[in-house]
């Protein structure tokens, strides 16, 4: 069995072109193989690294994203808190203490 060359000599340099088994044809059949291996392995790593990459901006794009809507949220917390407050106390709106509306059950 032959060694295989670098990958960047596959297309350069036909590795079964000196097997003393294989005929001419057979060495050129193979070769084409060969080259087609390695541009299918090129092609899979750059899908691989395309696949990745959009992920990664992505993630900083949803990154800032969380960091505002954190900011968002607080200022969301801030706002209802403010106008929860600002609502008068519903025990202030009375004029006085009336027992007429007083429903407790005295013994």
């Amino acid at each position: 069995m032959t060694t295989q060359p670098p990958s960047n000599e596959i297309f350069t340099i036909n590795p079964y072109e000196s097997h003393p088994s294989l005929t001419p044809l057979e060495a050129s059949v193979l070769w084409e193989y060969a080259k087609l291996a390695q541009n299918v392995r090129m092609v899979t790593q750059k899908t691989r690294l395309l696949n990745e990459e959009p992920d990664r901006i992505m993630l900083a794009k949803l990154r800032i994203l969380e960091k505002k809507m954190g900011l968002v949220l607080t200022l969301f917390k801030a706002s209802v808190w403010g106008v929860i407050n600002d609502q008068p106390d519903p025990s202030m709106h009375s004029e006085g203490f009336s027992d007429a509306n007083d429903m407790t059950i005295r013994r």
